[in-house]
């Protein structure tokens, strides 16, 4: 340990109060040292201390660390001193000039040289700025170089306000060593910024050889999906961990922070922009109206109500049978509510409960009901039969016909890609869902089912039913994004159920925005087709995300890689591709990114006979029955 770190060490370790008096002197020695000095330089000798002198000292002494007390200057931890501090030494050595001039011209008889006058504030001020950068060079520094916490040597990826603004960020903590910037703009290559060089992206080979590069911090946040995924392509041979800002939102406030920066998403990898919502149809069903969603409180269901909330409605029900999701979303909007201008109400109620339901639409009165509700995790609903199509057809048709009875306008089911030729529980449940709902939709007076405890008749329907089919979202929950993440933090292996498995991938927020825009297209029985892009292969999703943390893959003798992927095999009902039609030649819309699907379906009065059939068996639990 060098004489820097010994010292700063035995600082640290001081109470606070003896650092502050520490900070305190140091500044009223600065104040008396630069008078002496102005006197030596105006003279041009060392100056030798008269009684005008010692005045001045001794006026400056006691003004400038009062000045600085008010001014809040001591309030501030010194090692964290950066360029808002410097400005504010500056500020406060301004308010100290005007006291020291006016308290001269009150008190001292003796003539004050104007030079002395002048010259003693700034140097002053150099030796009071300067104390701190060396107090920020030695604790700072022992500090990070003491930290359990491995210094990372990074470079930047983008040397616009982002990257500046991530600079700063960086400087000001412990954990990063930032060595230059990376930037696609020719004209900025052999520049600096702060004295950190810029290069051409291609030598970073080179500087991760010389420098010991470790991290790649991407301060990218207008760059298009297309150039990220290929500037990622190009990273991920040279073994660094990749990260990245979270976007132009935080750009614009201001707000890059070390702490803010992340692993990187799938979303990071999809290759595609997503399509700015249309205000018109995002508006058509929840401007100004009454809105419900159910399953409120789940992944799709949580940003429904973010966005819709956008919207302005007069009034957001959330409903869910989660006490605990229900209170978070709940408690989410709640401090987003400006003016009273949406009212938030929450309700804990199960959507099987045709009771509950019902009661719930009969008061409230919604305009439409987002009906995103459902049990979704294959695995699970692959051995809860019952429970899962319990919840997601009883629950959808319990709260369909509370629809038709409340005269509900817009009903949107959100539904699944394992919903087309389903080989397991979920889907096929998923796509009874369906059924009932292109069912509904065909009459004008549906037969009541007494099976849901609904009142028998055949009320008059006149409600817009409509489904929107979508495939996985990335990290909901449940989510392969942050299972292989974890699996990575621990060090492997990552566990894929079959080497050929691929998934169409949306980001949650741009699936909700085509939810609510598929819903405002709707005349009634419709089935939404989000367009998803190309599916991604999830093996090779597995081998970006470890190369872009830095690492390898494993061999498969296990002689040399970091992280092992094992094969577990497919899962009972798991399908190696999804598929998002059933039939063929869907149909364009108003939007480029959702299509309608034109898929047969059977009519009321049978489907009402087959799900007699379903109850029965839940009721009994008979599996085979089912």
């Amino acid at each position: 340990m060098n004489w820097q770190m010994q010292l700063g060490a035995r600082l640290e370790r001081w109470p606070r109060r003896s650092k502050a008096a520490l900070v305190v002197a140091t500044d009223a020695f600065s104040a008396g040292f630069s008078v002496w000095m102005a006197y030596s330089l105006l003279m041009g000798t060392l100056h030798v201390p008269h009684a005008a002198s010692l005045s001045v000292s001794a006026l400056a002494v006691i003004v400038a660390p009062a000045v600085f007390l008010f001014s809040g200057l001591y309030r501030a931890v010194v090692r964290h001193t950066g360029l808002r501090g410097l400005q504010s030494i500056v500020k406060a050595s301004a308010y100290y000039v005007v006291a020291q001039t006016v308290l001269i011209a009150f008190f001292l008889d003796d003539a004050i040289p104007l030079t002395v006058q002048i010259l003693q504030p700034l140097l002053f001020l150099l030796m009071v700025g300067g104390a701190r950068v060396l107090a920020r060079i030695v604790l700072g520094d022992s500090v990070g170089r003491r930290s359990k916490i491995p210094r990372a040597t990074v470079v930047i990826y983008g040397a616009g306000a982002a990257g500046l603004q991530l600079s700063r960020a960086l400087a000001s903590g412990a954990n990063f060593k930032l060595v230059g910037f990376l930037d696609d703009d020719r004209t900025l290559w052999g520049s600096t910024i702060n004295g950190l060089r810029i290069y051409r992206p291609s030598q970073l080979s080179e500087i991760i050889t010389s420098e010991g590069v470790t991290d790649v911090l991407l301060a990218l946040p207008s760059v298009g999906q297309a150039r990220r995924l290929q500037i990622l392509e190009e990273l991920r041979p040279l073994a660094v961990h990749v990260r990245t800002i979270p976007g132009l939102s935080a750009l614009a406030e201001g707000s890059i922070a070390a702490d803010a920066l992340r692993e990187l998403d799938v979303e990071d990898l999809l290759g595609r922009d997503p399509v700015p919502p249309k205000a018109v149809l995002m508006q058509r069903n929840t401007t100004g109206r009454i809105v419900l969603v159910t399953g409120a409180g789940g992944s799709i269901g949580s940003e429904l109500c973010r966005q819709i909330f956008d919207c302005q409605p007069t009034t957001l029900i959330i409903v869910d049978h989660s006490e605990f999701n229900l209170y978070s979303i709940h408690a989410e909007l709640t401090q987003r509510v400006a003016d009273g201008r949406v009212k938030i109400v929450a309700l804990l109620a199960n959507v099987t409960d045709f009771a509950a339901i019902s009661r719930i639409v009969s008061v409230w009165r919604p305009d439409a009901i987002y009906h995103a509700a459902a049990y979704k995790h294959v695995p699970l609903v692959e051995h809860n039969v019952a429970e899962g199509i319990r919840n997601n057809v009883i629950g959808t048709l319990a709260t369909a016909v509370a629809a038709i009875n409340a005269g509900v306008a817009n009903f949107v089911l959100v539904s699944t890609d394992k919903a087309v030729r389903p080989t397991n529980v979920m889907g096929a449940s998923k796509r009874l869902a369906e059924l009932v709902l292109q069912a509904l939709a065909s009459e004008t007076n549906p037969v009541t089912p007494q099976f849901i405890g609904a009142p028998a008749g055949n009320p008059c329907n006149s409600t817009c039913f409509s489904m929107v089919r979508f495939g996985n979202v990335l990290d909901s929950s449940g989510s392969v994004v942050p299972k292989f993440r974890q699996q990575i933090r621990d060090g492997g292996p990552i566990t894929l159920t079959h080497p050929d498995v691929t998934r169409y991938f949306m980001t949650i927020p741009e699936a909700a925005q085509l939810v609510i825009q598929a819903g405002a297209m709707s005349v009634g029985g419709d089935v939404f087709v989000l367009d998803m892009g190309l599916p991604i292969r999830i093996a090779d999703l597995a081998h970006r995300m470890v190369e872009l943390s830095g690492l390898t893959v494993m061999s498969a003798d296990g002689s040399h890689g970091d992280i092992e992927i094992l094969t577990t095999g497919l899962r009972p009902g798991e399908k190696l591709y999804e598929e998002l039609l059933i039939g063929n030649s869907p149909q364009a819309t108003q939007h480029s990114r959702i299509m309608k699907a034109q898929e047969a379906y059977l009519p009321w009065k049978h489907l009402l006979e087959r799900l007699t059939l379903v109850v029965k068996a839940i009721e009994s639990n008979s599996v085979a029955a089912q």
